[in-house]
């Protein structure tokens, strides 16, 4: 339904310029003697006080819009009013007959973003389970760091700005520090990095700013972030592609016509009326031309709305694929198997990790760290 609805979505201006603006069928014949058809139509479609609608067809020369040869039932006040109804009636209509597709936009939007939603709370507590099970000593310190992660995950799929290697990056430094004093170095003692000791929280900053250098979880980072991405990139630009298809359509009700288009809409629908014709049809090329010079900002997004209209449908159809759908099941599940590697990596490479932690010869820089009992964290320059 939602691939059918897009394909038709590319005929919205075609609809607001042939269709919106065109009154129901009818003819009639004006009385030369009186304006009461005028004053009835203008009573029944609330455009203005009916006592601005004169009896009898008379002549005012301050008529601006609406200026024929001869008595007219109209006067430069019934104008204002008819102007100030016209585009209300225009404004009315146009959010209207938007509103199906944005409605549309907006409610396979929602179900997309709770749908993984739930998938990255679901795969964010499995994670934190890794920790409860197979690194007690670190659990109540990563939990945290780890709901950090999937945020930023979720912020990703989302289509905002965030980095997933900005946010897996984030999540190695944090952990870091928790691996090395109390896996690899569990004599150091359990200081919390959240505990306001100085030398502890400087040492953390240190590891952190050191564990690229490092290195000690191999290349798993790096793999987290590469499988993420892959699985993950269809599904950032579909919400960046919807939150675009809702902005364009929410742009279009709050379209401002100018007042030459105004003027234009009036003589449209109303200009007849002050001749005593209140059921004639305005032709078809009036109505075209009118519109297309109300809407000519809109209808310059036609070819851009299209391309975005087939990028909609490619992706909705790569989504709906069981194997693409799977593979972004399977990259958040597999996120807490890469932590547990990349944390066994350290714990197997952990006397070179502390031995190129404590030489800290890394080669840039220099900084020096305070000490945590005999471990000392500093980058030298050769």
């Amino acid at each position: 339904m939602f691939r059918a609805a897009l394909q038709n979505a590319d005929l919205l201006w075609v609809i607001l310029l042939y269709c919106v603006f065109l009154p129901d069928p009818g003819c009639g014949s004006a009385d030369a003697d009186s304006c009461h058809e005028v004053k009835t139509a203008y009573m029944m479609r609330q455009i203005g006080p009916v006592e601005l609608v004169p009896d009898r067809p008379g002549a005012d020369e301050s008529l601006r819009v609406c200026v024929h040869p001869g008595p007219s039932c109209c006067t430069s006040k019934m104008e204002d009013s008819y102007m100030a109804a016209v585009r209300s009636e225009t404004q009315q209509k146009m959010r209207s007959y938007s509103f199906e597709l944005k409605y549309l936009i907006a409610g396979h939007t929602k179900a997309y973003q709770e749908t993984f939603e739930s998938l990255v709370s679901f795969t964010s507590n499995l994670t934190s389970t890794l920790f409860d099970s197979a690194y007690s000593a670190l659990a109540s310190d990563c939990r945290p760091i780890v709901f950090q992660l999937f945020n930023d995950i979720n912020q990703h799929l989302s289509g905002d700005s965030s980095s997933l290697d900005t946010a897996v990056r984030r999540f190695y430094n944090d952990l870091f520090p928790l691996v090395y004093r109390r896996l690899l170095n569990p004599g150091i003692g359990h200081m919390s990095p959240k505990s306001h000791s100085t030398p502890s929280t400087n040492q953390d900053d240190c590891l952190r700013m050191t564990r690229q250098d490092v290195s000690p979880f191999g290349p798993h980072p790096r793999l987290l972030v590469s499988g993420l991405s892959r699985a993950l990139g269809a599904g950032r630009a579909l919400s960046q592609l919807l939150r675009l298809a809702g902005e364009v359509v929410n742009a279009t009700e709050k379209l401002t016509l100018s007042r030459e288009c105004g003027r234009g809409l009036v003589r449209m629908h109303y200009c007849s009326h002050c001749r005593g014709m209140t059921l004639i049809r305005p032709c078809t090329g009036l109505c075209v031309n009118i519109m297309r010079g109300c809407l000519v900002g809109v209808s310059e997004l036609g070819a851009p709305w299209g391309s975005l209209v087939v990028l909609l449908q490619r992706l909705a159809a790569m989504l709906a694929t069981s194997s693409n759908h799977n593979s972004m099941e399977l990259a958040l599940l597999a996120v807490r198997n890469h932590v547990n590697d990349a944390i066994l990596h350290a714990q197997l490479h952990g006397p070179r990790v502390t031995a190129t932690v404590s030489k800290g010869r890394l080669g840039w820089g220099e900084v020096i760290c305070p000490t945590v009992l005999t471990y000392t964290c500093y980058i030298n320059t050769f």
